[in-house]
């Protein structure tokens, strides 16, 4: 799999990493936190540069998701049941997330992100339920920022032990995650605003 991705990053490089996001967050099956955990690898070895890295990833998620917004306040819960299991959103999926959603309302848009298959279904709603796009936005752009930082965060501390991280969720769940999210959040915005650090990386 490590391969694969490097290869894939290889040929595409920062604009891979956009298009990746973007369909994984519309809801095709991509590994998207593999690919954001892996990035942060390769940026802590200088493969990538971090900054760029990080931009390509948020602005990625943020496209796909405000895509999805649209699709559901132009077309409406017909279109997402008609063409959901297209894009690999299916039934069960879409009855679990509006359980989520009416329960939990706007807030799903930012913790949805950590959710598998449900990150993939919360925006459709979003645009089906009618909610103001300022509203969405500032959920589903702020939870986007902190789903790339916790899992580029993770993957630039751990370096070539990235793939931990994926062994320990296989044991714990997303309830690792958020528990690591503040940590990894508060450390890449430290690597992106410190001197030294983009001293470093503008060098690489």
């Amino acid at each position: 799999m490590e391969q694969a991705l490097f290869d894939l990053l290889l040929e595409y490089g920062y604009i891979g990493i956009f298009l990746f996001l973007m369909l994984g967050i519309v809801g095709l099956p991509l590994p998207d936190e593999i690919m954001m955990t892996f990035v942060g690898y390769l940026s802590s070895v200088g493969r990538l540069q971090l900054v760029p890295t990080f931009l390509s990833a948020l602005v990625g998620s943020m496209c796909g998701i405000t895509l999805s917004y649209v699709l559901g306040l132009s077309f409406g819960y017909p279109f997402l049941k008609k063409y959901g299991p297209k894009i690999f959103i299916t039934r069960r999926r879409l009855r679990v997330t509006r359980v989520l959603f009416r329960k939990y309302g706007s807030l799903l848009l930012f913790f949805g992100y950590f959710i598998p298959g449900v990150r993939h279904v919360t925006a459709y709603l979003a645009g089906i339920s009618n909610i103001p796009f300022p509203r969405f936005a500032l959920y589903a752009y702020t939870g986007a920022v902190f789903w790339s930082a916790s899992f580029i965060g993770l993957g630039y501390v751990l370096g070539a032990n990235w793939e931990i991280v994926f062994d320990a969720l296989h044991q714990y769940g997303t309830k690792l995650v958020l528990v690591a999210l503040p940590f990894a959040a508060a450390w890449i915005g430290w690597i992106l605003w410190n001197p030294q650090h983009k001293k470093t990386f503008d060098t690489k």
